[in-house]
Formats: structure tokens, C-alpha cells, sequence
């Protein structure tokens, strides 16, 4: 069993479309190999995938390089996947399926100056979103951080033309509602963060905040955007 490192965490009609799509999503990933695979949700909202047959290792090794893994205990020095629980002028939290939350404290975002809720809505981050930290145990004598590869590409984020980041919607009905709200032809494409955080990337001619108060009615959702 393989638990990924993405939430599903709205209630009703659209937990079961998530639901769907991830199950399409999983089978776009490994379906091309000899396995069967069953899909659950733990109940911190963490979806867990049991597999069996030919290539069960194969496919488990798929999904934990595609969407990251939720592991029982984790270990001084590794990189893991968590997401963006909470925040406080003190850092961000993590959930990692730990139970208590992985703090990464303000000192060790790494990602500029300002305070953590302005790092935040500087960078477009919006609740649950999948991000990439060093876990350094909880014994006080050092604190966990962002992964390297995890600030360059927030950082990354801030060089483009700009973005919308949106939670609580699959890509698909992030399109849809770009779509549906007449805005086809401003933005590139929709790029997926996890299960239901998609971040917008605009063309060059595309305002964020503009498109934002646009379609900001359509979507139940929190929207950040990313101005460079």
C-alpha cells in the first residue's frame, strides 16, 4: 500500500469527483503495468492506494516519485512530502501525516524576507498544497526546513508571467470554470500541484489579481496569485 502526499478534504458530490479523478489519474500512472489496484481514503484524508500483481513494486514506486508518500516515521536528514496545514508568525505546519504537524519555522522557509503570511501571499500558497521539506526529528536541537528543490521552485514561480493558485477543485474544473467565465485565451495551461491545488499560469497579457476577481465567484476555493 502506498499512502500519497495529497488530500482530499471537500465533502460531498465533489469528494466523490475527486475521488474519480484521482482513481483516473492512478491509472494513468500505472495502468500500463501488470497490477490491480484499490483506492481508500485514512481518515486524515490521505489517499491510500493497495496494489497487487506482476509489478506491484514497480507501480508503488511510480506513485511515490509522481505524488510523494506519507510514511509511518520519518527519519533525521530525509526529504519528505507534507501539506501546507497552517501558518503563524512563527512558520509553516505541515501535515505529514504525523498526527502533530511538521513546523518549519519562519528562519527556515527560505524564501526571502518578510513575515510567514506575507511569504505566503507573495508566493501564491494556499492551504493544502504539497510541498517538499528536510525533517530534522523534533529532539530541539535543529528545526526542519523547505527542500532546496522546493524553494526554486516557488522562486521560479515569481520569474513567469504570472499565476493563479487555486485549492479545493480538480484541473478539470479548474478549466472548465476558466473556460465557462470566458477566459480561454488568457491563460497557458493549468498545471497540477496535487489532487485539488491547481496553479493557473497566465499569459503574458493575463493580470493575477485581474483574473482573480474575475473568476473568484465561480470557485469555492481559496485563489493566491503570483505576481512577478
Amino acid at each position: 500500500m502506498v499512502v500519497i502526499a495529497t488530500k482530499i478534504y471537500v465533502e460531498g458530490d465533489a469528494r466523490e469527483r475527486a475521488l474519480d479523478s484521482l482513481r483516473s489519474l492512478v491509472d494513468n500512472d500505472i495502468g500500463g503495468l501488470e497490477v490491480a489496484f484499490d483506492l481508500g481514503i485514512r481518515h486524515d484524508d490521505f489517499p491510500s492506494v493497495t496494489i497487487d500483481g506482476e509489478d506491484a513494486v514497480v507501480a508503488r514506486n511510480v506513485l511515490r516519485e509522481t505524488w510523494g508518500e506519507i510514511v509511518p516515521d520519518l527519519e533525521a536528514g530525509e526529504t519528505y512530502v507534507g501539506t501546507l496545514e497552517s501558518w503563524d508568525e512563527d512558520g509553516f505546519v505541515l501535515d505529514a501525516g504525523t498526527g502533530d504537524g511538521v513546523r518549519i519555522p519562519a528562519g527556515e522557509l527560505g524564501l526571502g524576507q518578510g513575515t510567514p503570511a506575507q511569504i505566503r501571499e507573495r508566493f501564491g500558497l494556499v492551504q493544502h498544497l504539497p510541498m517538499q521539506f528536510v525533517y530534522q526529528g523534533d529532539d530541539g536541537e535543529s528545526q526542519s526546513r523547505l527542500a532546496d528543490a522546493e524553494r526554486d521552485r516557488l522562486f521560479e514561480w515569481t520569474r513567469g508571467d504570472g499565476r493563479l493558485n487555486v485549492n479545493c477543485a480538480t484541473r478539470a474544473e479548474v478549466r472548465a470554470t476558466l473556460n465557462r467565465a470566458g477566459h480561454a485565451q488568457d491563460y497557458v495551461t493549468v498545471e497540477r500541484l496535487g489532487l485539488l491545488e491547481q496553479s493557473v499560469i497566465c499569459t503574458e497579457d493575463t493580470d493575477p489579481p485581474g483574473l482573480l476577481s474575475s473568476v473568484g465567484s465561480y470557485l469555492p476555493a481559496e485563489l493566491r496569485c503570483v505576481v512577478p
